[in-house]
């Protein structure tokens, strides 16, 4: 009895440490976070061309770009000049530089912060100069912005992610970071959302934007898509 009791608990430890820690999808309080750039956003220092969710670009590659990540853009994207200063949303350690496994190229950087959340800063033009481990504090300057077609001319810009602890999970950044994301969205070329007919309404806005699960199935597949689907993909 103690036996199969002792192997049960070494079972049970052993399936907790491979299962992630998943956090709840909103930071309790005030959002903990700041936006990525020291400059102020304007048509000559940055804005956002696609926003976090079901946006209809995602759509349209859903299965291609996309699909590691349910379908949905799981980060928001902020067009800026190749060479912008990116400063880090948090305090935290660099958890990993250039992990080519959560793509977004040509380089990358993921810093681990205190409350237990991830932000992921991707398409960064030069390999950020840091350790793992190593403390970073909101507002330092932690990278450039980059091009991921290596032009600096074609769509030069920073993705932004935030994750949970495992990086199984992607959530919304309107949630975590303090910014007036209704007046950002006023500016810029962004695509909106697209619509599922049969539930008009749902994943319209960018404060209703669903969490990922990576590698989990599609939640863009729609059956009555708006506007329709002639992507070919």
């Amino acid at each position: 009895m103690i036996k199969r009791a002792a192997a049960i608990l070494v079972s049970t430890l052993a399936i907790l440490a491979v299962t992630p820690t998943v956090l709840a999808q909103t930071p309790p309080g005030d959002p903990p976070f700041r936006l990525p750039f020291a400059e102020n956003p304007g048509p000559s220092t940055w804005y956002i061309v696609q926003h976090y969710g079901s946006t209809r670009t995602a759509y349209v590659r859903r299965t291609v770009w996309y699909g590691s990540g349910q379908g949905l853009h799981f980060g928001v994207d902020f067009s800026a000049r190749c060479g912008t200063e990116v400063v880090a949303i948090g305090d935290g350690s660099i958890l990993k530089v250039d992990a080519p496994e959560h793509g977004a190229g040509p380089h990358n950087l993921l810093i681990l912060h205190d409350n237990g959340f991830v932000s992921l800063y991707g398409h960064l033009r030069d390999r950020p100069r840091f350790a793992p481990f190593t403390r970073v504090e909101q507002g330092q300057v932690i990278g450039v912005t980059g091009d991921p077609d290596l032009t600096c001319s074609s769509r030069p810009h920073l993705h932004l992610e935030i994750r949970d602890r495992s990086l199984f999970y992607a959530y919304n950044p309107v949630d975590f970071i303090d910014a007036d994301w209704d007046s950002l969205a006023l500016f810029g070329p962004s695509s909106g959302f697209q619509r599922d007919l049969s539930d008009p309404g749902r994943w319209q806005t960018l404060h209703d934007q669903p969490a990922v699960q990576f590698g989990a199935p599609l939640l863009n597949d729609f059956r009555t898509p708006w506007p329709p689907d002639r992507s070919g993909w």
